[in-house]
């Protein structure tokens, strides 16, 4: 046996130990993969397990996140701070070892995988974000960004559309950075794969423009040779197709559906390990096994390496070494909230009545000079999202030193991507669309909160006041479903002041992803004290007061807001409170002392909003009062369907007077 094999081996026997041990798990993909692994975690991948977080490694993607035993293996072999004890832990409470690979628990897993096609997405954005990055940093004879990104992906990452939009995508980039492993094992979970997958994967690749590359994936020298042909291919991303029997090693489920997503036995487990020629005992692994893998050596040298690379780029270029340092923190300039809020100041001075899709845009020109990291987009929709600046400089093949991509049709594509390069870091990343289109995206959505990053996903055309597109664009569900996603903040703005303050939120939250979502149709603007200005970050707020102790309060949302304060107006002889509510998620991590000054303890109250409306129970109790959508919309002007809809002040009034009575 080979020393190589030997060290490939390795990571088989901790990944069949631990599947066993848990009795749950995918060691098919890891023993598959193990030897393509071993090649490219020891004489290419740029990394050094003491500092996970150095700023030009090169970064791994293991977008077939099923096999998660890989890179646990990859990483506690290589001398990362993962414990054999961790290893054991496999798919345990609370253990560093979850069933798929987890942003945040184990040191060195730079995204979160799982659903396929998400991971190779990612990795399309990390490798937009490196090229982007080095064409504003890099200067002659200082290259200070400089790395790859490897993504490790399975046959079902090829069946999901996802991967399709934005390999096509890095194609069109010609991201020569980006290299992807293709394990072609020829089996999912269904078993054999040629009765439902295409044969022509590496035509459809080369289609998009990417370099293929075929290969023995049990075959070192030539993953090393594909692997050197693929870093000298500066102008394309590549695909290596490796040729792979999924559970190698094990005599009687190798190359079988059996060995995707379930334990060997105890037997088999016995039998693959004298197939192999592994003697030791399970999670046991011998010290020369360990030397082989340990990287902690090279990988100091490869950093300080690049520190004496860095040193020499700040002795010249001291500004521009100070601004990457310090968005690679992901800090934010100094005098960022200051110039915010004086904008917003001056915002409510002159009182601007536009749509807040207007605003939103007069808020990025506010903070475009004041942001050098941000990076924005739109998904074909620039002229209808209003995402574009005066600043705004595009990306694309030929030019990476810019600030916007155009991403085409593809949401959900785009939404991973921008994913992808917030965890790259450099960027605070926006991306936009019609609301309805959220739907495509998601996932996507769910998976940058989960991962607790700082997304920006930006949505106009908010609801049935986009009119005469009809209800195939109007959403209706969309607020209620966005607002259940866990550690994810929704703002819709009412004017001008309350979408510029939503901005800064967002730019403010970088441990959070935030929606941003605009109007289509212009919004009365709202005359506000200072002290109510301020209190708009705080997701709800009085906007409207009457003396004395209310009888009835009026929350509302974007452009209902402006329904609810003529609404107030109408309810004769009561004394009517009307609460500004942009963001529920916001005004919900307040404490319960602010939440009861604003929503009074034991005053009836109505939900105004242009959507399902089963989510304001939380806020009116079940004794309050909905005006808010019961169905679709319809195609007509948005003037005919907020009145075909019931938001009008006649219904408002009719909903109140039944709540009070």
């Amino acid at each position: 046996m080979s020393a190589r094999r030997n060290l490939a081996n390795a990571i088989r026997a901790l990944s069949m130990d631990a599947v066993q041990k848990a009795k749950s798990g995918h060691p098919g993909a890891p023993m598959g993969m193990a030897d393509i692994a071993e090649v490219l975690w020891n004489d290419h991948l740029k990394y050094n397990p003491a500092n996970s977080n150095w700023a030009n490694r090169d970064r791994f993607v293991l977008s077939n996140g099923h096999g998660s035993m890989l890179i646990y293996s990859l990483l506690h072999l290589t001398g990362f701070d993962l414990s054999i004890d961790d290893i054991k832990d496999f798919r345990q409470l609370h253990s560093k070892t979850a069933g798929h690979p987890e942003y945040g628990y184990a040191d060195g897993i730079e995204t979160t995988t799982g659903p396929l096609g998400q991971g190779i997405t990612n990795a399309v954005g990390m490798a937009i974000a490196e090229r982007t990055l080095a064409a504003q940093f890099n200067q002659d004879g200082h290259t200070i960004v400089d790395h790859h990104t490897f993504a490790f992906m399975g046959d079902g990452c090829l069946m999901e559309g996802l991967s399709h939009e934005s390999c096509a995508m890095a194609g069109t980039l010609g991201l020569g950075k980006l290299i992807a492993f293709w394990d072609d094992n020829d089996i999912s979970i269904d078993g054999h794969i040629g009765d439902w997958m295409e044969k022509g994967v590496p035509a459809r690749f080369k289609s998009y423009d990417w370099q293929v590359i075929a290969v023995d994936g049990h075959d070192a020298d030539e993953i090393n040779k594909a692997i050197i042909a693929a870093k000298a291919q500066s102008d394309k991303p590549s695909l290596i197709c490796c040729k792979t029997t999924i559970g190698f090693g094990s005599p009687n489920l190798a190359g079988t559906h059996d060995c995707h997503g379930a334990p060997l036995g105890d037997e088999e487990i016995i039998a693959t390990r004298k197939q192999l020629g592994w003697s030791h005992p399970p999670f046991e692994i011998p010290d020369d096994v360990y030397a082989g893998w340990n990287h902690k050596q090279q990988g100091a040298a490869d950093e300080n390496a690049w520190n004496d690379k860095f040193a020499a780029y700040r002795s010249k270029f001291p500004k521009q070494a100070a601004e990457f340092e310090r968005r690679m923190a992901g800090d934010l300039p100094a005098n960022f909230a200051v110039e915010m809020d004086k904008f917003i100041a001056k915002t409510q001075t002159d009182m601007p009545n536009i749509a807040s899709r207007q605003a939103s845009q007069a808020a990025i020109e506010a903070m475009g000079p004041l942001l050098p990291e941000m990076f924005g987009g739109s998904a074909d929709l620039t002229g209808s999202n209003l995402t574009n600046w005066s600043g705004t400089v595009k990306v694309n093949k030929e030019n990476a030193k810019g600030n916007y991509l155009s991403w085409g049709v593809r949401e959900f594509g785009m939404a991973h991507m921008m994913n992808g390069m917030v965890l790259h870091g450099g960027f605070k990343v926006y991306g936009a669309t019609f609301f309805m289109f959220m739907e495509f995206m998601r996932n996507a959505l769910r998976m940058s909160a989960l991962m607790k990053i700082g997304t920006i996903y930006v949505y106009t055309h908010d609801s049935i006041g986009l009119g005469e597109d009809g209800p195939t664009h109007q959403p209706v569900e969309q607020l209620a479903t966005i607002r259940m996603i866990p550690n994810f903040q929704t703002w819709r703005g009412c004017d001008a002041i309350e979408s510029a303050v939503s901005w800064k939120m967002a730019m403010l939250r970088g441990n959070a992803p935030t929606a941003l979502v605009f109007s289509r149709q212009a919004l009365t603007p709202m005359s506000r004290t200072a002290e109510q200005v301020k209190n708009i970050e705080k997701g709800g707020y009085v906007l409207q007061d009457c003396a004395g102790k209310a009888d009835i309060i009026l929350i509302a949302t974007g452009s209902e807001v402006g329904l609810a304060i003529e609404s107030s107006k109408a309810l004769s002889g009561k004394k009517v409170r009307v609460v500004s509510m942009p963001s529920t998620d916001a005004f919900d991590e307040q404490d319960q002392a602010y939440k009861d000054s604003v929503l009074t303890v034991n005053v009836k109250r109505v939900a105004i909003e242009a959507g399902v409306g089963d989510g304001w129970y939380k806020y009116i109790g079940l004794d309050g009062g909905l005006v808010c959508m019961t169905s679709f919309g319809e195609s007509a002007p948005a003037d005919q369907l907020f009145k075909e809809f019931g938001f009008t002040v006649e219904n408002v009034v009719k909903t109140a007077n039944k709540v009070l009575a």
